[in-house]
């Protein structure tokens, strides 16, 4: 009568009840997540400092982002500085582009 699912978790349909079974893979979901990395002021000028150069260059940047499970990167130029804001708006291609906060920013090169 029990079997062993996809998501690796033995369940009989009279057993165990969908809330039960949700809250065992939002538990192993959330193993995997990783903290925000804490950027010393140093590396934090040097990301600005590529940022500021980009926009006023229109090189081509390549960003790190954080992601609680997988760090993400982007490649693209530096089309506005919201300083205010703490963001970004990088032009990834011709009529695409995405708001980024510099906080997500875990490195650049």
């Amino acid at each position: 009568m029990t079997k062993l699912d996809g998501n690796g978790l033995w369940e009989s349909h009279r057993m165990m009840l969908p809330e039960h079974k949700e809250t065992i893979i939002r538990r192993q979901l959330e193993e995997g997540r990783k903290d925000r990395p804490t950027l010393d002021p140093q590396e934090m000028e040097l990301i600005e400092q590529a940022l500021a150069e980009s926009f006023h260059t229109h090189r081509k940047i390549k960003l790190r982002l954080f992601d609680e499970f997988e760090d993400q990167e982007l490649t693209g130029t530096v089309s506005v500085i919201h300083t205010y804001r703490r963001e970004i708006k990088l032009a990834t291609g011709i009529g695409e582009w995405e708001w980024i906060k510099i906080d997500d920013i875990v490195s650049t090169y």
